[in-house]
């Protein structure tokens, strides 16, 4: 027993992330009972993955926003007026989709730089530019189609959004679930290996294949879940819809970011400790100018599921989004002091905030009752930060 406990203790395991799966399973297991089992059937777990995949998408660009030790209040506005350009351009201009992205693409950058100069430049905090970023671009949004709905009637980009046609099928999703399973035993095989050759010791056979096999089934329960459900007029269950793909790409993409490039290891050490980054040479400045213009590249993402997911661009698109992404990334262990956070906590902090809202909303709670609830729920986050960084003697 004693070289069990030891060998937990040993394996780089990070234990917030498993406590943070212990939080998102005890939240669905009790919405599951309050809600008569509505809560873990195929079909609502199929819309709670969809949903959150727009909020997961800029959690994950958020979370580096902040460990650099800044924020963005105006993601929320940005998106709705880049939603509504894009869905403008589609329907009343008659662009096609592709055209209509890219010129939504070229001013969620433009934006995010005008904001990001601002920041990185001359030095004004990035809370107040994007305090009136929030209030700005909201105003853009409806100024963009006069306050007019705009509908999205291209087939294979509704499909983007999840929907009817937004599922990738049963084949697909299963052969996705292996290949993600072999990649895992093959990232296993390789870590140990590279171990053995550098006389690192390695974690005992058994604890590295517990700590596969947990991912590998929570990936085959997931896909084994999107595959069971069926929309009653279709002839075939839906899989994997495309949105979680485009998260999953997004993440996979950022984690590689953030561990495989120079940029993701300034983005570190500027939140760490700025002064010092800019005296060993990293160009601080224009590290926060890219990192605001990847903003601008997620932003377009997200606004793309998201009108795509709705059939239409409306202004007020990605009202409150800024809430739900920084209560993801907070959630998900970023510290709003900088230098701390990771792509996979975002990850799981976005499905915990969803599963909350979709769980109030199975349960009928009163809009004005989820917005205090998701409000309290941030603050707890940040309490458990305080608390958890104290008892582990983690100061960043």
């Amino acid at each position: 027993m004693e070289s069990i406990s030891t060998a937990f203790k040993q394996a780089s395991i990070d234990w917030r992330l498993v406590m943070m799966s212990l939080v998102l399973a005890v939240i669905a297991l009790v919405f599951n009972v309050l809600s008569g089992g509505l809560f873990l059937s195929p079909e609502n777990l199929y819309n709670i993955a969809q949903q959150t995949a727009v909020v997961g998408v800029v959690a994950t660009i958020v979370v580096l926003i902040i460990v650099a030790r800044h924020i963005d209040l105006s993601v929320g506005s940005v998106m709705g007026f880049v939603g509504v350009l894009m869905a403008t351009l589609m329907y009343t201009a008659g662009w096609h989709w592709m055209q209509a992205a890219l010129a939504g693409l070229a001013v969620s950058i433009a934006v995010s730089l005008y904001q990001g100069t601002l920041t990185a430049m001359l030095g004004v905090p990035s809370f107040v530019v994007t305090l009136g970023g929030l209030m700005s671009f909201r105003g853009a949004a409806f100024l963009v189609a006069n306050g007019k709905t705009q509908p999205v009637n291209d087939a294979f980009f509704q499909s983007l959004g999840g929907g009817f046609d937004g599922g990738v099928g049963v084949t697909v999703s299963w052969l996705l679930a292996g290949l993600i399973v072999l990649a895992l035993i093959a990232q296993l095989w390789s870590k140990r290996q590279a171990n053995r050759r550098y006389e690192v010791p390695n974690n005992p056979l058994w604890l590295d294949a517990l700590i596969v096999l947990v991912p590998a089934l929570l990936v085959c329960g997931f896909v084994g879940a999107m595959n069971s459900y069926q929309i009653p007029s279709k002839d075939a269950p839906q899989g994997v819809p495309i949105p979680v793909l485009i998260w999953a790409g997004v993440a996979l993409a950022l984690a590689f970011i953030v561990h495989r490039t120079r940029f993701g290891r300034y983005i570190f050490a500027m939140g760490g400790n700025p002064e010092a980054a800019a005296l060993v040479g990293i160009p601080v400045r224009r590290v926060t100018l890219m990192l605001f213009a990847l903003m601008g590249v997620l932003i377009t993402i997200a606004a793309i599921v998201s009108i795509a997911r709705l059939n239409a661009g409306t202004n007020s698109l990605g009202t409150g989004l800024e809430l739900y992404v920084i209560a993801a990334a907070v959630i998900g262990g970023a510290a709003l002091a900088g230098g701390s956070g990771s792509i996979l906590g975002s990850v799981l902090g976005a499905l915990i905030m969803q599963s909350i809202d979709s769980g109030m909303l199975l349960l009928d709670v009163s809009i004005g009752m989820r917005y205090v609830i998701i409000g309290q729920v941030l603050i707890a986050a940040v309490v458990f930060d305080v608390i958890y960084r104290r008892v582990t003697g983690d100061t960043l």
